[in-house]
């Protein structure tokens, strides 16, 4: 009987880590960041076709932080290009000790509820999230050229990249 009972205790632990691990990876972003938003949809809540998506290296905050990546959408014809920057920390207490640090660099933050575990407008109307270990902002157009129907826009992109994380 006490053989059964250690048994059943190794094959409970087996599956308990078996599933940890595999919640953790699902946690983890795509090698490519960008892939996190497509150029479909950001045509689509731009409502013009994007011809150009261009990726590069987005630099660290601090010494000793992770560097991320810059996707940048540009729009045929006349319009908005969008910034999509994404950061992987190494955990999420990181990340939100990185993300409460920065906040106070982008002016009086107005808070949004719903998308990621925390986000919001800055001062010059760029969204930043965080969803865990990850944190990324979004801004479209230049720094003053906001207007009101954008925050729909970069909420419903912000939204998509966060309920895939």
């Amino acid at each position: 009987m006490a053989d059964f009972g250690k048994r059943s205790l190794i094959a409970a632990t087996f599956l308990v880590t078996t599933c940890a691990v595999q919640c953790a990876q699902a946690a983890e972003p795509p090698a490519d960041v960008c892939s996190l938003l497509p150029t479909v949809e950001v045509s689509k809540a731009l409502g013009k076709a994007v011809y150009s998506l261009q990726k590069s290296v987005a630099p660290r905050p601090y010494r000793d932080t992770a560097e991320g990546t810059d996707c940048h959408y540009e729009p045929q014809g006349t319009g908005s290009d969008l910034l999509f920057r994404m950061y992987v920390d190494p955990s999420p207490s990181a990340a939100t000790d990185l993300f409460a640090r920065l906040k106070m660099f982008y002016g009086p933050p107005t808070p949004i509820s719903g998308i990621g575990d925390e986000a919001y407008f800055d001062a010059r109307h760029g969204f930043h999230a965080r969803k865990g270990k990850v944190r990324f902002y979004l801004l479209l157009g230049k720094v003053g050229t906001f207007a009101p129907a954008n925050e729909k826009q970069l909420k419903d992109l912000a939204s998509l990249v966060a309920n895939q994380l």
